[in-house]
Parts: structure tokens; sequence; C-alpha cells
């Protein structure tokens, strides 16, 4: 891949996919010992802010429990994604990315997923998947002539001469059985 920066812009174009669609982005390739993580996104589930209780009408100890019910129901619906992007170009050796991961990279991943909540143990209820991002990246010619047929992307972007193309968005990509010892 000749594209200066491919496999970030690769990721910003996710992010911002997964943003337009609701999902909150958390971190950008958060890193432990164990690997990295592309990106790491929430998606609450719910619309609209919850209406809050009236404190007038509640004694002190009935709105903690208020709340602490409000915490547990508003979690329940929370998802957190954990996406490994992959950016190539379109006569790659490893099938657009797909053949890169590996039953080890996966396990690197969950392990580095371990990690993130360990440090955030706020999001540990939360229900939690692997997702994978295939981006296509090409150059944009200046003398293309004709007409060229592509499949339909997910989401697009041009940068510095090239297009970038959300080809495929894998959800629950990682069997959830991966061996962690």
């Amino acid at each position: 891949m000749h594209c200066p920066n491919s496999g970030q812009l690769g990721e910003d174009l996710v992010a911002q996919w997964l943003q337009s669609t609701g999902w909150i982005i958390l971190h950008r390739r958060f890193s432990s010992r164990w690997g990295e993580i592309d990106i790491i996104a929430q998606y609450d589930g719910k619309s609209g802010e919850p209406k809050q209780q009236s404190q007038h009408s509640l004694l002190n100890t009935q709105h903690s429990i208020l709340s602490t019910q409000h915490s547990v129901l508003s979690t329940q619906h929370s998802l957190l994604a954990f996406v490994e992007v992959k950016t190539r170009s379109s006569g790659s050796w490893d099938a657009g990315g797909r053949s890169a991961i590996t039953p080890q990279k996966q396990a690197k991943i969950w392990r580095t997923a371990g990690m993130f909540l360990a440090q955030y143990p706020d999001k540990a209820d939360y229900s939690c998947r692997f997702d994978v991002a295939i981006v296509y990246c090409q150059r944009i010619s200046k003398n293309l002539t004709g007409v060229t047929a592509s499949e339909e992307a997910v989401a697009t972007s041009s940068v510095a001469g090239y297009k970038f193309k959300l080809q495929e968005y894998i959800l629950a990509a990682f069997d959830s059985s991966i061996d962690n010892g």
C-alpha cells in the first residue's frame, strides 16, 4: 500500500461511520502489553435522555435505590464493540485483510479487551463483541475514462488522491470461545 497513513485513514473512516450510526468512540488504538485494539465503541441502545426523577418527592434513600436501579437498567442495553480495522488495496495477498485475523491475533485482541475492561470496571457489565471492518483503498486516477463497476460500499471517503471504502463490517466476527490461556 503506497498511501501514507492508510491504516489510520481507514480507521478514521470506520470511526466516522460508527459515530454516524449512533456509536460513541471511547478509544482509538487502545494498547496493552498484549496488543492493540483499533477502535473501542459504545452503543447505549436507547433513544434520547432518560427522564430525571423529581427529588422533591423522594427521600434520599429512595433516590439512591432508584439511581442504582436506573444505572443497572441503562447498562443492560449498553454494548461495547472492539473493532479491528483492516485497510488493504484491491490486490492484497490476504483476502482483503480477512486472513490476517488469525486465531493468535484474535487472542491478542481478546486479552487487550480484558485489560480495557479491567481499567474501566464501570463497563464490565456491558455486552461485548468483536467486529472486523474491511476497508479498501485505491488511488484515484486523474486519467479515468469509462465506467467501472464496484460493489456497494457501506461508507466512503477521499483523502490525498486516494479513495477509501468501508466495504464490509462484520459483526461479532470472533468466536467467543477463544483459548485465553
